[in-house]
């Protein structure tokens, strides 16, 4: 497998979901920017306080779970692969009035880019199907999480995993 072909078929991919996902009925865009909050409440119950936290959200897509991250007081930084939906996310960051930070790069390479640690790093549906080897994705999520901090994923219940 050409894992560079297969990073840039994704990348495209996505940069064309992008548009196409921010209209659509399941991201309700107008409801969001409303509520200010995209979250479930298990992700919310599995987290808690965030307050003054710093998240590292991998796999961010256009941000909506970012912001609400944000919106809860987390300190956010994004991290998407698709450089459409990291503009959007940075578009909504500004027009809401919800400061986050969001970097475009393959999530296996966020360590080159991101050299802070977090207290947390959250994930949700969607993201590690996709990628090849889950064993670099792990090793770069152990490389950005504080001693003490916890890991989130979360698919359609949460899995917590606190270091």
């Amino acid at each position: 497998m050409d894992l560079k072909k297969a990073f840039e078929v994704n990348k495209a991919t996505w940069n064309q979901k992008t548009a196409i996902h921010f209209e659509s009925e399941f991201y309700d865009k107008d409801a969001f920017a409303k509520a200010k909050n995209s979250l479930n409440s298990y992700e919310l119950n599995a987290l808690g306080d965030v307050k003054d936290k710093k998240l590292l959200h991998l796999q961010c897509h256009f941000g909506q779970d970012s912001l609400s991250w944000a919106h809860k007081g987390a300190v956010v930084t994004g991290v998407d692969i698709s450089d459409e939906a990291i503009k959007l996310a940075r578009k909504l960051s500004v027009d809401l009035g919800i400061p986050a930070q969001f970097v475009c790069c393959n999530v296996l390479e966020t360590s080159n880019y991101i050299k802070e640690k977090f207290d947390i790093i959250f994930t949700s549906y969607g993201t590690i199907g996709w990628l090849p080897d889950l064993k670099p994705w792990a090793q770069m999520i152990s490389e950005r999480l504080k001693s003490g901090g916890g890991f989130l994923y979360s698919r359609f219940s949460s899995y917590r995993v606190d270091v």
